[in-house]
């Protein structure tokens, strides 16, 4: 092939850093976007054979030329690292100027385009804006909806997914989901990289312009816990409620979790919308998932640790 290069921004999230690993591993030279060199993530990806870190602002136009420039495929997942619309458009211009045949962008829904008076998420609906944008200028793409994080849970007291340790050893999650409502879950390190990379192999001709919904298992928030209970081997019980803010939160988030609230606690809207469903299509791009249980067992008590949490010992 002439040209195996492939660009990945923001390879210090969760998404990027799945993505940049797997296309090492099959050959690619790997374009990794980090805003800093600094920490764990971003030094493993720099002694990794095939990846050239590439370390630099978004906002800079020649910096962001550089990056694109002579790749033929990129995977791009925005944050909010200032205006993310502005962002992702500049990101997108650059990526059709420099010629990439095939962009993959880490879009979410806007629920507030379906009249059903569902807001928007604020840190959802600017990524819908930039997928629009990527498809009015033309550039070949597919976007990738992501189910929730099973990494999020952690028993620190952060919102929303906080497995709450009892004084009885087990564990109680507490959010403000209906529990008979199901939910689109995948474990981002281990299943994003495998299934954005099929759809690389599968090219434009089956998938450009799709929208895919990246979930391996469907589960309600009580099936959830059931299956963290089997691999945590403790119990875990889930409780609807209020989201309780504990500690400082970066900006905007408050006003996320005030949508998921409301969207998701009081209007029990479905995660990605009316318009798609998991786990069909993620199950034919790859079938090795790491599921709820198996993250309980393996995965969740070495975040933890890494967290200078002890309840495991």
């Amino acid at each position: 092939m002439p040209n195996k290069t492939v660009v990945v921004v923001n390879t210090t999230g969760r998404q990027g850093a799945s993505v940049a690993r797997v296309a090492a591993a099959v050959g690619y030279d790997v374009r990794a976007h980090v805003n800093t060199k600094d920490g764990p993530v971003a030094q493993e990806l720099q002694d990794l054979d095939n990846v050239f870190v590439f370390e630099g602002s978004l906002t800079d136009i020649c910096f962001v030329a550089k990056l694109f420039s002579g790749a033929q495929r990129a995977f791009v997942n925005t944050i909010p690292w200032g205006d993310e619309i502005a962002i992702g458009k500049a990101l997108a211009d650059a990526a059709k100027k420099a010629g990439v045949q095939h962009y993959i962008y880490s879009s979410m829904p806007d629920h507030s385009i379906y009249g059903q008076g569902w807001p928007g998420l604020p840190m959802w609906s600017v990524k819908f804006a930039v997928e629009n944008y990527v498809r009015q200028i033309g550039l070949p793409a597919t976007f990738v909806y992501t189910g929730i994080y099973n990494n999020n849970f952690t028993s620190l007291p952060y919102p929303l997914f906080c497995m709450k340790l009892q004084l009885d050893g087990s564990f109680e999650w507490t959010a403000p989901f209906h529990p008979d409502t199901t939910l689109p879950w995948l474990d981002a390190e281990h299943d994003i990289g495998p299934a954005v990379w099929q759809i690389f192999k599968d090219g434009l001709r089956k998938w450009s312009g799709h929208r895919i919904a990246l979930a391996f298992e469907v589960m309600t928030p009580r099936q959830a816990c059931t299956a963290f209970s089997k691999g945590v081997g403790r119990p875990v019980r889930y409780k609807q409620g209020p989201i309780k803010i504990e500690v400082p939160v970066p900006h905007g988030y408050r006003e996320q979790l005030d949508g998921i609230q409301t969207l998701f606690g009081t209007s029990n809207a479905p995660y990605f919308g009316p318009d798609l469903a998991a786990p069909e299509e993620a199950l034919a791009l790859w079938e090795g998932y790491r599921g709820m249980e198996e993250y309980a067992r393996e995965v969740f008590p070495v975040e933890e640790a890494a967290n200078k949490l002890t309840w495991m010992n």
